[in-house]
């Protein structure tokens, strides 16, 4: 009986998992410290619902991408502090859900969360929604700091995936510590070779990633 149940606990793990494409890990068997979050698994998103293409909370990036956010973590765990990922790599599919989201205009239930002073219409003018991501080639990721010791995520100035200039990375107004915890975060990305993205303090992009022309859509589980 030892053997079948071994058989059957294999074939489960088997199934919840994937054989990703070359190039491709599950971060937590890169670094399992690392936290995470990803919040369009879940309702607490701009779109208020679970995407499509997100069916497990599991990191999935390049694997130089994880390798490089395993040594990011471990400088920032020295100061007593760790990553939480929000949202890495990201399939096609989720991209068309976003897409199809941001044409129903009359769709705004998180509006006042993640948009208040913006018209939904205007998000793809605005560079907020587009059809295709950066995220879908495996190498970006939004991510914050969170203090290992109390649990809670460093005060940014402004909520993740808020869409509004307070998100910006040239944003000044901001308190003195809100500054600091946004020059750590960005400093801490960009010396392990993490450009960040303009609009969005989150955001980053593996220099040198190895699918800039790729846009995958396998499914995260």
């Amino acid at each position: 009986m030892k053997w079948i149940f071994s058989f059957f606990l294999f074939t489960s793990i088997v199934i919840q998992s994937q054989n990703l494409p070359e190039g491709f890990s599950y971060v937590k068997d890169i670094d399992p410290t690392i936290l995470r979050e990803l919040r369009y698994c879940n309702h607490n998103n701009f779109v208020g619902i679970p995407v499509n293409g997100y069916n497990d909370d599991v990191l999935i990036t390049s694997t130089l991408t994880a390798k490089a956010l395993k040594k990011v973590q471990a400088e920032l765990t020295k100061k007593g502090y760790s990553l939480k990922v929000f949202d890495a790599y990201r399939p096609q599919t989720a991209v068309n859900h976003f897409v199809k989201w941001a044409r129903v205009i009359n769709d705004t239930l998180m509006k006042q969360q993640y948009y208040p002073n913006l018209n939904k219409r205007h998000l793809f003018k605005l560079g907020y929604i587009a059809t295709k991501s950066g995220h879908s080639r495996g190498s970006s990721v939004d991510l914050t700091i969170v203090n290992i010791k109390t649990g809670k995520e460093l005060d940014m100035g402004s909520p993740y995936d808020f869409f509004g200039v307070s998100s910006h990375i040239t944003f000044q107004k901001l308190t003195e510590n809100q500054k600091i915890n946004r020059s750590l975060l960005q400093q801490s990305m960009k010396k392990f070779g993490f450009r960040p993205y303009k609009n969005e303090w989150w955001h980053f992009t593996l220099r040198n990633e190895p699918f800039p022309n790729t846009y995958f859509d396998f499914p995260i589980k």
